[in-house]
């Protein structure tokens, strides 16, 4: 599977982009040459009066009417709290809750199934028989995982080659340009050492790395707002926004690009995951694939995050 140096975040289609701009948003995307689009059964079950299940079905209804599912590369996931008892990585419940996405996504296969989270309660072969099961019916064609840690994501490479069952070809972690150190230390080895591409999710840092909250004044300009308070604004996250704002006046870029570019370079990534609610910033998004970054400003980057 050939896929493009960035993943559009589903997380927004049908929550904070409605159905409307999350069409443009597809239509743009897709007319730029980026056919690769993120989302999970769980998005968006955390937003007033929704259930689960809403960015899947605008998907879905936007590749029904434009008659695309050939030219569109769909990643979902399975495992998150669904409600109901609906979690988890157990075979009949990956099962049943593969043909309720394939339900809402309109389609008959799934181009890319995750693992949301690691459910140490399973065993890893009852999971991966599960995607065995399914890839061997055509509804599914690779898989992958998301937040496991590098010894479990390990173990279950292990036992795909033993049992000779389907492995985990790509990973989505936590990883960005400030949360570098969990990736690098327990991750990045594994993936290197293992061939799993990696396609990190928050890759501008819940906006952070935009350069759009500098101050707790900032903080109310949308719902990431109060988590990135608590989490971004410290003397470590100013000191990464001096480095991104020095280097995107050095290259003529926004930060958000810079960002992105930096991911880029990183050994194992594919494709940085990253979501836009409106035309302006997913045009600037795409535009930082296409930004080069030389070795005199990755090292005013790293000098900058460094102890992340």
């Amino acid at each position: 599977m050939v896929i493009p140096r960035l993943c559009f975040g589903g997380n927004v289609l049908g929550w904070t982009a409605d159905a409307g701009v999350s069409f443009q948003l597809l239509d743009r995307l897709m007319a730029r040459g980026f056919n690769f689009v993120d989302t999970a059964d769980v998005y968006s079950r955390w937003a007033p009066g929704h259930k689960g299940g809403e960015s899947e079905m605008v998907l879905g209804e936007w590749m029904r009417q434009r008659k695309n599912r050939g030219k569109v590369i769909v990643a979902t996931k399975v495992g998150m709290d669904m409600g109901e008892g609906k979690k988890g990585l157990k075979k009949e419940y990956i099962l049943r809750a593969a043909e309720d996405s394939l339900g809402r996504l309109q389609t008959d296969y799934i181009d890319l199934y995750q693992s949301h989270q690691d459910d140490k309660e399973t065993p890893l072969e009852e999971t991966l028989r599960a995607y065995e099961q399914l890839i061997k019916q055509g509804k599914v064609r690779h898989v992958g995982a998301s937040n496991y840690s590098g010894e479990r994501l390990s173990e279950a490479l292990k036992v795909s080659g033993e049992k000779k069952l389907p492995r985990y070809e790509t990973l989505q972690p936590l990883y960005n340009l400030y949360d570098r150190g969990e990736f690098e230390r327990d991750l990045q080895p594994v993936c290197e050492r293992e061939g799993v591409a990696v396609i990190p999710y928050f890759s501008l840092a819940a906006g952070f790395l935009t350069g759009k909250y500098r101050s707790e004044a900032d903080l109310g300009k949308s719902w990431r707002g109060t988590g990135i308070g608590k989490k971004y604004l410290n003397p470590r996250g100013m000191k990464v926004l001096a480095g991104l704002d020095a280097v995107a006046k050095r290259v003529n870029a926004t930060q958000g690009q810079v960002a992105l570019a930096w991911l880029l370079t990183r050994k194992t990534i594919a494709a940085p995951i990253a979501s836009a609610t409106n035309l302006e910033q997913l045009d600037q998004l795409l535009a930082g694939v296409e930004l080069k970054l030389d070795g005199e400003v990755l090292k005013m980057l790293e000098e900058a995050s460094a102890g992340g």
